[in-house]
């Protein structure tokens, strides 16, 4: 395992991040299940990348029948394209009628914040301050604990808010973060900048997904339209379904976005991704910049995208997500009954999780016992992570077909690890 991590940092360059103290050697996957080079089996509570399971027949079958009879860009005419894309739209509320495919979620929210410059005339942008949103040298400027060094002076045009909390902050409605939206709405005009858009993950998954009642955003939205400015809901983590109760996070939120930008399980581990917004704002911005993605909604980037759509509702895995959403928060509230360490417990369909304090009054967070745990469950054969602002809640977002049996497992393995896992910093 050395020799493959010094290999990798001589190749790749230093500070390339990977999982785990111990990290793994994944060589195969099927389902919900990853094997790493010695034959060890991993039950994979993490990835959402293969949204319909690791290596999906359907999808291969799709990727490898596309494969072998074209693949070009998008200045040819196919009509692969367009059946996904009115497929994608057919799954949207209001006039949310219109797409652009690309390689990857942070293209998608880099056109989607040029999308707002072009509609508005204004660059300001307002974004959560523990949120991410991709890597180009302006989507980066969004992620406040990971702001690069240099970025072309681009974090002038940025505004950050608090990030949700449900746990700490009083905010049952969504007005204590619409006046913090406001607040910054008024810094950007008063800065001369301009307000643009607000862009947010509708679950505040990297937040740590905090537990909101349905239509928690409205008021922000509110604020975001009498400003003149666009709303941008980011679900690539959120979308597809994996909320359970929505096939998109936003739907749950009670709000029709402007701009939604997907990614990750789109095509079920096949680089695509893209955004849906109204056929006015896409005129306006293919008139202001002339774009173009060689990559982006290729045919067999399509046809895997149209391969894992079909599977989502061909098996009604929105509502399988749902159903062991509510499993899972059974199972860890009844462990939260058993270790102190178990602050709240929270899902939201195919994601949940539960945060580990040092003390439930003071609510201090436990996040060095939550890096043992991590670890620890790798050791296990069970992979996980953890995220929020303290990085101190446990992060399971496993692909959708993700089963009864393999929560009992889950669960059962947490318990034996908590168990021996000291909490003390």
């Amino acid at each position: 395992m050395s020799g493959i991590v010094e290999r990798r940092r001589a190749l790749l360059g230093p500070n390339v991040s990977t999982f785990y103290d111990d990290p793994v050697h994944i060589v195969r996957g099927e389902g919900v299940w990853l094997w790493d080079a010695s034959g060890s089996r991993y039950l994979d509570c993490y990835n959402n990348v293969p949204h319909v399971g690791h290596c999906n027949p359907r999808v291969v079958d799709a990727i490898c029948q596309q494969a072998g009879r074209l693949n070009t860009h998008t200045r040819y005419l196919h009509t692969g394209i367009l059946d996904y894309t009115e497929a994608l739209v057919d799954t949207f509320d209001g006039d949310l009628r219109t797409a652009i495919l690309t390689c990857s979620g942070s293209e998608a929210n880099d056109i989607a914040l040029r999308m707002a410059e072009a509609m508005t005339g204004k660059r300001g942008i307002i974004a959560t301050d523990a949120t991410y949103h991709g890597n180009t040298a302006l989507v980066s400027h969004l992620s406040k604990s990971n702001i690069p060094e240099v970025g072309f002076g681009l974090g002038q045009y940025l505004r950050h808010v608090h990030a949700p909390d449900s746990y700490r902050i009083d905010d049952p409605d969504g007005q204590r973060f619409a006046a913090q939206v406001r607040e910054q709405i008024d810094a950007l005009e008063e800065a001369g900048i301009g307000f643009a858009a607000l862009i947010v993950c509708p679950l505040f998954l990297n937040e740590g997904f905090p537990t909101q009642a349905e239509g928690w955003l409205k008021p922000a939205a509110e604020a975001v339209r009498k400003a003149g400015g666009l709303l941008i809901c980011d679900e690539v983590q959120s979308g597809f379904g994996r909320s359970g109760s929505h096939f998109w996070a936003h739907q749950k939120q009670g709000v029709i976005p402007d701009v939604v930008t997907m990614g990750k399980p789109m095509g079920n581990g096949h680089p695509v991704a893209g955004l849906v917004t109204t056929p006015e704002i896409m005129a306006r911005f293919r008139h202001a910049f002339r774009y173009f993605n060689t990559f982006g909604g290729n045919p067999v980037s399509c046809a895997a995208a149209m391969a894992v759509l079909r599977e989502l509702q061909d098996r009604n895995l929105q509502a399988h997500a749902a159903r062991i959403g509510r499993l899972a928060q059974e199972r860890l509230t009844e462990l939260a009954k058993k270790y102190e360490v178990i602050g709240d417990v929270r899902q939201s369909g195919m994601v949940f999780g539960a945060e580990f304090v040092l003390d439930r009054g003071t609510k201090d967070p436990a996040s060095t016992y939550a890096d043992r745990v991590v670890n620890a469950m790798r050791n296990r054969g069970i992979l996980l992570s953890k995220l929020g602002r303290h990085k101190n809640t446990l992060k399971i977002r496993p692909p959708m077909p993700f089963a009864e049996e393999h929560l009992d497992l889950l669960i059962d393995t947490l318990d034996a690890v908590m168990a021996e896992t000291p909490v003390a910093p």
